[in-house]
């Protein structure tokens, strides 16, 4: 097959409607694989939604990738991409290849010893290209991202011969946002470390979506950490401003309000990323994405019931705690009245019992019985007085406690 041809066919498929020119592209590049040939076009865009021809290699190298998932296939593939591909746009096609073909090919990690020899291959063919050796590697350590392999992550993406002949690429901030979520999954790597890599990918003026996916990606994967909901919120908040329709950054934004137990809100962009999730897509899984958007969707529903219960709950707490406070308050009171009572029946008793005595018997004078009646008196009072007075100096602590309780 010729390019005029090719060319031709494409854009007259682009033409008729989409299913005609999805159906051709796969022809197309299924006839291609079978003759060993690769696709003769220039890509002239990064457009994988319009551009025809960009759909079709796309196609093709996916077929390849699931006939031979290997670092080799990946070197040929970039090979391929930097020379029918210039401009800023190949940069973009990259970082979307490499890591979504290393998503359909997870279940195929190629062994250290397998790796070690296509490594050395790969340096012989392209003469040492970091280029070629770094999406390679960028391919290589997305599968072990797709598989949770924390530890052989960082191992490969630290010391192994592929990943140091990309060179200068390893400062890249997709190659950094790959360590940061290595970091973020490995026992033997500190939470601080990890954020140091985090922030440093995510700073970077040439955060790309894919960095800034594998970014949010390191944060929803990490163990449990001081802030950890705030900042995956604050980061996908970020991210879902600058890409308002991606359906895995309002995915990501919805766990992290969750974990911020912002459940309204959460439940709000769970639905959109249900809304903005496409229905097909040649390097992942509509389906696989739904039932994660829809379990995270139900554990968002539990929390809003787990809300409302403990609002519940904690009115009735409330209520019965001001319930025990006021009967509290009351049997104190009732004993405080009560000793003032007794206090004052006691003396009046008292001074009743010794007036008596004083009128009914001796032999004193008028004025000296109405002044000894009187000191008796007087007497009294400040005894019931003091014992009036040190109750509720005994209570005053208490009291003051109970004040600051109620008006918190």
């Amino acid at each position: 097959m010729d390019e005029t041809s090719i060319v031709a066919e494409l854009h007259g498929a682009a033409a008729a409607d989409s299913r005609r020119l999805d159906a051709r592209c796969e022809e197309i590049a299924a006839a291609l694989l079978r003759e060993g040939a690769t696709p003769p076009f220039e890509l002239g865009s990064a457009d994988f939604a319009a551009d025809p021809l960009l759909i079709c290699a796309d196609r093709y190298w996916r077929l390849r990738f699931l006939d031979h998932p290997t670092v080799s296939t990946a070197a040929a593939c970039a090979r391929w991409l930097f020379d029918h591909a210039h401009g800023g746009h190949r940069i973009d096609i990259e970082q979307k290849w490499s890591p979504g073909y290393a998503f359909i090919t997870k279940d195929n990690v190629e062994s250290k010893t397998d790796l070690v020899e296509a490594t050395g291959q790969i340096l012989d063919r392209y003469q040492g290209s970091e280029d070629i050796c770094y999406f390679a590697a960028i391919y290589h350590a997305a599968k072990l991202r797709a598989n949770f392999w924390f530890d052989e992550l960082n191992q490969f993406l630290d010391s192994s011969l592929l990943a140091v002949a990309a060179g200068a690429h390893r400062r890249d901030p997709l190659f950094i946002a790959l360590q940061s979520f290595a970091a973020f999954g490995s026992r033997a790597i500190t939470t601080e470390r990890a954020r140091q890599l985090l922030d440093e990918a995510w700073s970077s003026p040439e955060r790309s979506r894919q960095v800034t996916d594998v970014c949010l990606n390191a944060l929803s994967a990490a163990s449990p950490f001081e802030g950890h909901g705030e900042l995956l919120r604050e980061r996908a908040q970020e991210a879902v401003h600058k890409y308002p329709t991606n359906d895995i950054f309002r995915f990501r934004l919805a766990t992290g309000q969750r974990m911020c137990e912002q459940y309204k809100s959460a439940l709000e962009n769970i639905d959109a990323a249900l809304r903005y999730l496409p229905a097909i897509g040649s390097r992942g899984s509509h389906k696989m994405l739904q039932e994660q958007y829809l379990h995270e969707r139900g554990m968002i529903q539990e929390g809003l019931q787990r809300a409302a219960w403990t609002a519940q709950q904690q009115q009735r707490w409330e209520s019965q705690a001001a319930a025990n406070d006021e009967i509290q308050r009351t049997v104190q009171n009732s004993t405080i009245r009560a000793i003032e009572l007794v206090t004052i029946f006691t003396a009046a008793i008292a001074f009743a019992v010794g007036s008596l005595q004083v009128t009914l018997s001796g032999t004193l004078r008028l004025g000296d019985r109405i002044w000894l009646l009187a000191t008796l008196g007087i007497g009294l009072v400040v005894f019931a007085l003091m014992i009036i007075g040190g109750t509720w100096l005994i209570t005053r602590p208490h009291r003051a406690r109970r004040k600051q309780h109620r008006d918190t």
